[in-house]
């Protein structure tokens, strides 16, 4: 194939992925990024040790994305979490993988990966531009305000990698949406994915309870009923756990104006035991003792009880009882989208050919959060955002020689 010069828009997993397949074919591939670095989310999630893939069973992995999971299941099969952890050996990142199934590396880094990862794109020769935003299309080409001013580039082909709308301050911003849809391409409004929720708390509650974590629990949505903990903050709940319920939580609240998580605060007693044993109790007991006695329940979890249920069923062995495995904590709304670890919505999958090219764009591709998927964390947005970056990598070669 002739050598083409390439335009990656974007220097996150996707474009950086995309990059190193491309120059491997011999094209001339530059990257270009608004921020002073690349990868900055990248090293932002590494930062408490990154989840690079997960280990579960791949057919149960390749499900994870929701609605989109079909769409993706092409680019996983050529990328999947297997060939993610060979790609990190060949770049000396050895991993391991944790005792929930999650993959990291045994560094606990991300800094060393990525090092050797840039070393290997500039041998390949892909040139990485920064302080470099793009701000839409001009002159057959795209337009980019840089530190010596404006600038225009025209490329035989480019591919746009540029996140969702999650972590503004690290690059995705989702200031694209405008160019793209005035090029006629259909966008669905970005929403927090991965993400918090406000509860009325009240102000007690809220002054004494923020920040401590709630374990050894379950919780239950629509999603399904997972085990694991979250925090209870200031505004509501975060952590693991309701990350995993998250795109449930916000559909429910989006169709149904409430939703509420469910929680399971004795996973280890059934209803029957708990109601015995607290009928146990003397009822002439604070509460506390009754339920650290009765139940094995004390601290955050007794202050959640006495904010959730009504004061008569505090009395009330089977009343209480019921709640303890099922508590529903009410949920007001999803935290903003600036603070989600992700994002769902973005660029409609039927304005998006097999090869990643926008249908109302041609020579213009596309990979990453910008496309409409989510998943939960766990290493599946890493790894659709290489696989999908590699895949469009892909679809431009196929689209060059034709």
């Amino acid at each position: 194939m002739a050598r083409k010069q390439i335009a990656i828009i974007g220097g996150g997993p996707a474009g950086l992925m995309a990059g190193e397949v491309l120059s491997l074919s011999g094209h001339q591939v530059t990257v270009y990024d608004s921020m002073p670095t690349v990868a900055r989310k990248f090293l932002l999630a590494g930062k408490s040790g990154l989840n690079i893939t997960h280990s579960e069973d791949y057919a149960r992995f390749a499900n994870r994305f929701g609605p989109a999971s079909e769409r993706l299941r092409p680019a996983l099969d050529a990328f999947t979490p297997n060939d993610i952890r060979a790609w990190a050996a060949g770049l000396g990142t050895e991993t391991f993988t944790g005792s929930s199934g999650r993959v990291f590396p045994k560094v606990m880094k991300a800094s060393p990966l990525l090092r050797a990862w840039l070393g290997r794109l500039e041998a390949q020769g892909v040139k990485v531009l920064t302080r470099h935003r793009w701000s839409g299309f001009a002159e057959g080409g795209f337009a980019f305000k840089t530190p010596e001013g404006r600038t225009i580039i025209r490329c035989d082909a480019a591919l746009l990698a540029l996140g969702g709308a999650s972590y503004p301050r690290l690059g995705s911003d989702a200031g694209w949406i405008t160019w793209l849809r005035d090029g006629g391409v259909d966008i669905s409004d970005f929403q927090p994915a991965n993400c918090g929720f406000d509860v009325a708390w009240s102000a007690v509650f809220a002054e004494r309870f923020a920040g401590v974590p709630l374990k050894a629990v379950t919780a239950t949505s629509d999603a399904g009923t997972f085990p694991g903990e979250f925090v209870i903050s200031r505004h509501g709940i975060e952590g693991s756990l309701v990350y995993a319920h998250a795109a449930s939580l916000r559909d429910r609240l989006a169709s149904d104006g409430n939703a509420a998580l469910v929680v399971d605060l004795a996973p280890g007693r059934t209803e029957e035991r708990l109601s015995r044993d607290l009928a146990r109790q003397d009822m002439k007991a604070s509460l506390s003792n009754r339920l650290r006695k009765g139940a094995g329940i004390e601290g955050v979890k007794t202050a959640l009880l006495r904010e959730l249920v009504p004061p008569a069923t505090l009395t009330d062995p089977e009343g209480l009882s019921r709640l303890i495995k099922a508590l529903p904590i009410p949920l007001v709304r999803p935290r903003p989208i600036t603070e989600a670890i992700s994002s769902a919505g973005g660029i409609r999958w039927s304005g998006v050919d097999d090869g990643y090219m926008l249908k109302a764009l041609p020579s213009v591709f596309v990979a990453g959060e910008m496309i409409d998927w989510e998943a939960p964390t766990g290493g599946y947005l890493l790894t659709a955002c290489f696989a999908t970056g590699r895949a469009a990598a892909k679809g431009i070669e196929a689209w060059l020689q034709r």
